[in-house]
């Protein structure tokens, strides 16, 4: 014989039985208590939260021989029989299954017959899913029903169920346990099932269920049925863990193992979404966060080390993966993709991105690791100071963060040629971009792709313009496989911007050190007279807040002294 699961044994039999409903509680025991219960009931909430268990409570003291100041006795044959399921008083229905005009005409002819207790109630389980007509055929019966009628409507999704069934019913609403709550209902259950597991294990299970009493339980069951302990997989902390750990390779190890586990690719990046919500919420609000004391502290530590630009923005860049993930042939790939470029020196330069590189910055007081390499020395063709504020591009109002470079030593740079070694570099791409213009425009280029080629060439790093080939960088090898896959979309791309044939070449990233554009020596400077007032061919070059800016891409410079 079939042991029966852990949260039928535990199902709530009395009103105060029920966990972390009490406003539900005590709207329904007053109620019947006072002998003005309503005719329609509409209960809705996250499932595992006990609305059918407040349901078939209800039917239970409406009918029961003896109740007691709104609960229950649950020793009487009409609560035992309501509790067995073979009561002719209580009439549940699947509205997910039984959703027709045909279905609910039937159960209102029942409706009118008579039955052996003083109430018959109706209970009609996920409403939302009846159809246009079947809830046409329920509303009259709603308006006028008979006097010993009681429905109870319960639903997951109380916006789908229409305004004027909704308005012919007291509408109540049951919340998601809280984490302290849950987990005292869990050590409650092992000791009186007597089950052998860890804390460790405790915690797990109540993370799982989600603030889902159900939920909970079933997975507390499962660990139970394997031995009691914790169970190692891949939780979403520990993946925005990598990402402020900027550890692309560490992400791509923990998506592996998640999808090995049988985990879901659209599910994993739901959940990882939920968890960046918890840790913006702990940090901007902390009493909307129904987490344990250490679960919501863990999460305030993280977003005070990721920056809670950093937060929002994975929080919107998971969001539009959400949507390629639906359409997309290969969905563990999109999600690859996506936190490879969270995780890697090869972000974005939208606002969100800018502004969250900008937080790290004054937040670590260096320059943020996307921005490699020494600055080199300022190279001005004459002396003074060039005081200059950076700002970054947003929507409304944003950060910015401000740079201010003083020249105190006037530099010349000599006029001998350029060596060979830099000229594939440097080379010219005749008829459009050249091949530095090209690197600048990569990102445009990037944009113009369709979905799936955009989110792949999003992670990839430029090398640079080696003659007639753009080169770039891909984080790992099976990265790079996929990228020469889809080669063909960014070599026309990059075609239609340089106005002549491009080759493209993928490589993999040797290391995370300087990248290669910034490897080069640079250009040795000579001090020249400051009274110097010659003309002469010197080429003026880049001071350092010109260098400073192209290190934010699309911030545009603000002269200071002109405020």
């Amino acid at each position: 014989m079939a042991t029966q699961s852990l949260y039928r044994r535990y199902r709530p039999r009395r009103f105060g039985e029920l966990k972390g409903q009490e406003h539900v509680v005590r709207a329904l025991r007053n109620a019947v208590a006072n002998d003005r219960g309503g005719q329609a009931y509409l209960f809705s909430g996250p499932r595992g939260t006990g609305k059918t268990s407040a349901a078939r409570i209800l039917a239970k003291v409406l009918n029961c021989a003896s109740p007691d100041k709104g609960e229950p006795c649950c020793e009487c044959e009409s609560c035992l029989a309501i509790e067995r399921g073979t009561s002719f008083d209580v009439l549940e229905l699947d509205a997910a299954s039984n959703n027709g005009v045909d279905n609910i005409r039937e159960l209102i002819e029942r409706a009118a017959m008579g039955n052996p207790g003083r109430h018959r109630v109706f209970i009609l389980d996920e409403v939302h899913m009846l159809s246009a007509g079947a809830e046409a055929a329920l509303l009259k019966t709603l308006e006028e029903p008979p006097p010993h009628v009681v429905f109870v409507l319960a639903t997951t999704d109380p916006q789908k169920v229409s305004e004027t069934i909704r308005s012919r019913t007291q509408h109540l609403q049951f919340r998601l346990l809280a984490a302290k709550d849950l987990e005292e209902h869990v050590r409650w259950v092992v000791d009186d099932a007597k089950l052998d597991v860890t804390p460790e294990a405790i915690r797990q299970v109540v993370e799982q269920g989600g603030g889902s009493a159900r939920d909970t339980l079933s997975a507390l069951e499962l660990v139970a049925a394997g031995g009691g302990q914790a169970e190692s997989f891949v939780r979403p902390e520990d993946v925005v863990e990598s990402l402020i750990n900027r550890d692309a390779a560490a992400v791509l190890t923990q998506v592996a193992a998640a999808m090995q586990r049988g985990h879901d690719s659209k599910a994993f990046t739901e959940q990882i979404v939920r968890f960046l919500r918890e840790m913006f919420l702990s940090s901007m609000a902390p009493q909307l966060v129904q987490l344990s004391e250490e679960h919501a502290r863990t999460a305030a530590d993280m977003t005070a080390r990721y920056g809670i630009a950093s937060v929002v923005r994975a929080i919107e860049v998971l969001g539009e993966a959400l949507l390629d993930i639906r359409r997309a042939p290969d969905p563990r790939l999109v999600l690859e993709v996506t936190l490879v470029r969270l995780a890697s020196n090869a972000v974005s330069n939208d606002a969100a991105s800018l502004a969250a590189r900008v937080e790290r910055l004054e937040a670590g007081g260096t320059r943020p690791r996307d921005v490699t390499g020494p600055i080199p020395r300022p190279r001005l063709a004459g002396g003074g100071t060039v005081p200059a504020t950076i700002r970054t591009p947003s929507q409304g109002s944003s950060r910015s963060s401000s740079a201010t470079a003083e020249a105190t030593a006037p530099t010349k740079v000599p006029t001998t040629a350029p060596s060979s070694t830099n000229t594939s570099a440097t080379a010219t791409v005749s008829g459009g971009h050249s091949g530095d213009d090209l690197a600048s425009a990569w990102p445009g280029v990037v944009r113009t792709l369709k979905a799936t080629v955009r989110a792949l060439y999003s992670a990839v790093e430029v090398v640079g313009t080696e003659g007639d080939t753009f080169v770039v960088a891909a984080p790992s090898e099976m990265h790079k496989k996929k990228c020469l896959e889809l080669q063909e979309h960014v070599r026309a791309a990059l075609t239609v911007a340089a106005g002549r044939p491009i080759k493209l070449e993928v490589r993999v990233q040797a290391s995370r050190t300087t990248p290669a554009s910034s490897a080069a020596k640079p250009t040795p400077v000579e001090t020249i007279d400051t009274d110097d007032d010659s003309t002469g061919d010197d080429e003026p070059v880049e001071s350092v807040v010109d260098q400073i800016a192209k290190s934010f891409p699309g911030a545009r410079i603000v002269d200071s002294s002109k405020k």
